[in-house]
């Protein structure tokens, strides 16, 4: 069936040259109504409306029937969405998927639900109209909208946001996790260590791959109380696996051939320089630490990273790293900064040893 593709930026029946004057303002007015974009992205989450279309195209009143919902406002909702390719509007009217579409069921292997809501939570529209704040200050703006810091008031005060949160922290991590076990070369490591690993899905990964290899993960005791399964008493991988409570920006009493540090340094500088000072202190000369990040430069997911920048400043005072940024901090710990190699479009390795 033919469908009918998102609309170019262009302007009906005009010539080309004024098409291209009008284009920078049409792209700048569809960059300040972008939050629009979010809540409907958003709103379809939330609506379940993926989840409920099926492979056939459906028409907005049979979707309306199966979720609950008006249909006109429905339409009006997958209009806009079809306008950036989430969902398409054919040319009978009926909707149908696309791949962006697809990736907002609960089911698909690439789900990006949970992400979207998380970055579409609630305290997010309070946060954002105070971003200048932050540029002034340099500092979150958490504190003066909550009273209290960011990750108290989600564990408080938000109990759905933090169920968000935890979703999307382990649909991330278990769709980087396989990425991160395809490119790390581990001959000569008998034993890895996953630091500030989560639920430890990129060391289950690892293990998984090489049965001679043995594994800790460390973490905060109630992030590792809930562990990959496969880690945890009885699993697969347990008996190769030690679990360590604890903070890394405290301690890391944990002795390896190779430290893994993923998505964890994006607190101040003082945190990020006991981090890496901890590994230092306990890890032998020559011992392998390999950092993995997203970065602001450099990377074809620098619209989503730098937005993640930005929202990072506003909740917790944070910051993503440049590459520039993230080896000088890694050169000022005590390592000698090897290669840097991208995992996948939205990660890099950087690869490091501890200097003798």
């Amino acid at each position: 069936m033919t469908t009918v593709s998102p609309r170019p930026e262009t302007l009906v029946g005009s010539p080309p040259e004024a098409v291209a004057t009008h284009q920078p303002a049409m792209r700048l007015r569809e960059l300040v109504f972008g939050a629009a974009g979010a809540a409907a992205v958003r709103a379809a989450a939330r609506l379940g409306v993926a989840d409920a279309l099926g492979e056939t195209p459906t028409t907005a009143e049979e979707l309306a029937a199966a979720l609950n919902t008006e249909a006109q406002p429905l339409r009006r909702l997958l209009r806009t969405l079809s306008c950036y390719g989430v969902f398409v509007e054919t040319e009978d009217g009926t909707f149908a998927h696309t791949d962006m579409s697809r990736m907002l069921r609960e089911d698909d292997p690439g789900s990006l639900r949970y992400i979207a809501l998380w970055c579409t939570e609630p305290w997010t529209w309070d946060a954002w109209p105070r971003l200048d704040e932050a540029v002034r200050s340099g500092g979150s703006v958490f504190q003066e909208l909550y009273g209290k810091g960011f990750f108290e008031y989600l564990h408080q005060d938000a109990h759905e946001s933090a169920h968000v949160f935890n979703r999307a922290m382990t649909t991330s991590s278990m769709q980087s996790a396989l990425d991160v076990a395809e490119l790390l070369d581990l001959t000569g490591v008998r034993v890895v260590a996953d630091i500030g690993g989560g639920q430890g899905h990129v060391l289950a990964s690892l293990l998984e791959k090489h049965p001679d290899v043995r594994g800790t993960l460390l973490d905060l005791p109630d992030v590792v109380a809930k562990a990959d399964p496969r880690l945890r008493t009885g699993g697969s991988l347990a008996e190769r696996v030690r679990i360590v409570p604890g903070d890394c920006r405290e301690d890391i009493p944990v002795e390896a051939d190779l430290y893994i540090i993923k998505n964890i340094l994006e607190w101040d500088d003082e945190s990020t320089r006991r981090t890496l000072g901890n590994i230092v202190a306990v890890a032998r000369p020559g011992a392998r630490v390999v950092v993995i990040e997203n970065l602001v430069d450099d990377t074809p997911s620098m619209k989503f990273t730098t937005a993640m920048d930005l929202l990072l400043l506003l909740n917790v005072g944070g910051a993503k790293h440049s590459r520039a940024s993230m080896v000088d901090r890694m050169t000022k710990a005590g390592l000698l900064v090897g290669d840097i190699r991208p995992v996948n479009p939205y990660l890099h390795a950087f690869e490091a040893v501890v200097r003798g």
